[in-house]
Parts: structure tokens; sequence; C-alpha cells
């Protein structure tokens, strides 16, 4: 199973649309997925307390992440970086078993002209620092609101291939490091 993590807690984000079309591609390469919304976690999962008294569905969710093959994280730019609810969400997995040697492939959206190239980079640093593995090939989405669409999703041609590509290679990745799907 691969999961798919959508890098921000923001309800109805072209992050949120962009990786439940990414999970219909890995249903179509036959593989099972399970899509994790950070929009989904309760608001006491920002708490101080949560550090200590997890709540349920962070549970849940580490489950999910500890039980994959494989990691998408799909990650807005917010302010240069990746979205505090996703680094806070990171925090609270366990350690090192959450990451470590676990594939992890990234794909970073934005409305700026880097696409997300930043926070993509801050989260190989703290994935890298975790012990997993780093696939190579991200995609990076500039002008996203020009290529994903709310009710449509992708819509642009390049990118539909690009993340086909990189969903390919995830899943040849993650074979080659002996996961099983």
């Amino acid at each position: 199973m691969i999961s798919l993590l959508v890098g921000t807690n923001r309800e109805g984000s072209l992050s949120s649309v962009l990786t439940n079309w990414l999970g219909q591609v890995y249903q179509e390469l036959g593989v099972e997925h399970k899509v994790l919304e950070l929009s989904d976690l309760p608001p006491e999962t920002f708490s101080p307390q949560a550090y200590t008294n997890k709540p349920k569905k962070v549970e849940e969710f580490t489950d999910f992440i500890l039980n994959s093959s494989g990691l998408v994280v799909v990650t807005p730019e917010y302010n240069g970086s990746m979205s505090g609810a996703l680094k806070l969400f990171i925090d609270m997995l366990p350690f090192p078993e959450s990451f470590e040697n676990r594939p992890i492939c990234y794909v970073g959206i934005a409305s700026g002209q880097f696409g997300a190239l930043r926070p993509v980079e801050h989260l190989q640093q703290v994935f890298g620092y975790r012990n997993a593995y780093n696939f190579p090939k991200r995609v990076f989405v500039p002008a996203v609101y020009k290529s994903v669409d709310k009710d449509k999703g992708v819509v642009c041609e390049d990118l539909d291939k690009r993340l086909r590509d990189q969903a390919t290679g995830f899943i040849e990745y993650c074979s080659s490091l002996g996961k099983k799907f």
C-alpha cells in the first residue's frame, strides 16, 4: 500500500485535489493506496497536549504510514517552506519506525514560479534525518491554479504525464527496496 499525504490542513485545497487525483493514478497502476488528509485531523491535534495524548485520528494515520510500502507527500509552499500542520504531524510520528528505511516521494505545488521547490527540499532534509529513502524524481507544479481544477483534477497534459511517470518510477523504486504491494 502507498500512503498519500496532503501536506496542508486547509480544507478544499488544491493539494487535496491533486492528491486524490494521484490516488486514482496509483489505483490504475494496481497499487492499493490511502489518502491521508491533514484537514481530517481534529483541532486538538494542534494543541500542546497532543504530543503525549495523541488524538485517535493521529493514531489511525500513524498506522497507515507504518503499514505502507511508501509515502507520497504533496506539499504546498507556505512562506518558503512546508505548512506548520505538516511539520507538526511529522513531529508527532514515532521515531524511528515511521520513516526508517521508508521510501518517500514528493510533489510540490505553488502559485509561484518555483513550484514549491523550497518545501520539498526542506522535507527531503527532514526525512533524510529520519533515515528515509528519498525518491529522486520530484515533481514541481508552478502556477498550480492553471494545472489543477477543483472539479476535474489535473487538467494539464504535461503535468499528467510527469505525475504518472513519477508514480510508475516510485512503484519500481519501492519494489527495488523490497517493499511489497
